[in-house]
């Protein structure tokens, strides 16, 4: 156990049928600060669900609809009320008048100038906020080099302050993975994508990608998209139609927690195409689970995968498709990157990750560890 070290934590992430890789981070973070000993108050409202199995771990809901009251006046009056030594944010903002230091976590920066639109005012408002908050805080935390490189530049923080801490890979990800449950329309064998449905995510030259496969292959392989985003899949469903695969796509929606990793194990290649990512978290679970990878050139997947997947450019559909056919053609290639993936999967173990968090959180709140 640390001594003297009370951690508070924004905990607003914690919702039912939330699957981000913020969520994840705070997850792992509570587990390790629980197998810690540490003293642990989890800040959130009316929506948020905490393990209740984490000895140490209480939860606190604090009321108020207005994200800048709930940020600025009800939780500073909460951490000094619970005599917080450190608190942990998991976005890039946080109380400016805390009564204790604060670690922001910045995994990207796609609150500014997200692509597509076109806020100037707001993003404008945007910077200025994040340049404060980054200011203020005690730490920074990021995912990935990429994403401390890109925070460096666009707030103009020192990189000394960013310290590099991979999200902490669920223990649940593993090989070989539990089988997973049956599920309505998805093939024997298929490519599977996880992820939400934004336009940085890139899909619809996934689906392009997908269409220039040869016939044989889409014909033994489904494209298989999981994720519960609404919003966005009537505009890819009608591309799909249009390219010609709508019978070869199946649209999974959200998946459970507990049947993702049979879902990553049953593909026969996972697949990210993002144009942009600060980390890249499903490529990484992926590979845990033993299925091979194929991904884009941007953002920080490069720097995830390494050499253990495939990468091809983000804006050439013909890239993306013959990277998947390689795969999907070639069995010694699937066992190759198979060992590859799992070989680099294990590096991201919890004292890599989760337990690098509390290092930096005991070495700000003072406190020797």
């Amino acid at each position: 156990m640390t001594l003297g070290v009370r951690l508070g934590v924004d905990g607003r992430e914690l919702r039912p049928g939330v699957r981000t890789g913020i969520r994840r981070y705070v997850t792992e973070v509570l587990r390790a600060a629980s197998r810690a000993g540490w003293p642990c108050v989890v800040y959130g409202d009316g929506s948020t669900v905490v393990d209740e199995t984490l000895p140490g771990v209480a939860t606190r809901v604090l009321a108020g609809r207005l994200t800048q009251v709930w940020d600025q006046v009800r939780l500073p009056r909460a951490l000094r009320e619970d005599g917080a030594t450190v608190f942990l944010s998991p976005y890039y903002k946080g109380p400016l008048a805390a009564p204790c230091p604060v670690v922001l976590t910045i995994h990207d920066l796609f609150f500014i100038g997200y692509p597509g639109r076109r806020r100037r005012l707001h993003d404008a408002t945007l910077i200025r906020l994040a340049r404060l908050y980054a200011r203020r805080a005690a730490a920074i935390v990021t995912d990935s080099e990429h994403s401390r490189r890109e925070i460096a530049a666009r707030l103009g923080i020192d990189p000394a302050r960013v310290t590099v801490i991979p999200v902490a890979l669920g223990p649940e990800f593993r090989a070989p993975a539990p089988p997973a449950p049956g599920r309505d329309g998805i093939a024997s064998s298929y490519i599977l994508y996880v992820g939400n449905f934004r336009p940085h995510k890139n899909l619809p030259r996934l689906l392009a990608a997908y269409a220039a496969l040869p016939a044989a292959l889409r014909a033994a392989h489904a494209l298989v998209l999981a994720g519960g985003d609404r919003a966005g899949r009537p505009l890819l469903e009608a591309r799909a139609r249009e390219l010609g695969v709508a019978d070869r796509v199946v649209f999974a929606g959200l998946v459970a927690d507990r049947d993702l990793p049979g879902l990553y194990a049953g593909a026969t290649v996972a697949v990210l195409p993002s144009l942009e990512e600060g980390f890249g978290l499903p490529a990484l679970e992926a590979m845990a689970c033993g299925t091979p990878v194929v991904v884009s050139n941007r953002g920080a997947l490069p720097e995830l995968v390494a050499d253990a997947g495939l990468v091809a450019d983000a804006a050439r559909p013909e890239e993306i498709a013959g990277a998947l056919a390689r795969v999907l053609a070639d069995g010694g290639l699937r066992a190759e990157l198979r060992r590859r993936g799992l070989a680099r999967a294990s590096l991201y173990t919890a004292d890599r990750t989760a337990g690098r968090v509390l290092e930096l959180l005991a070495r700000v709140a003072g406190s020797p560890r």
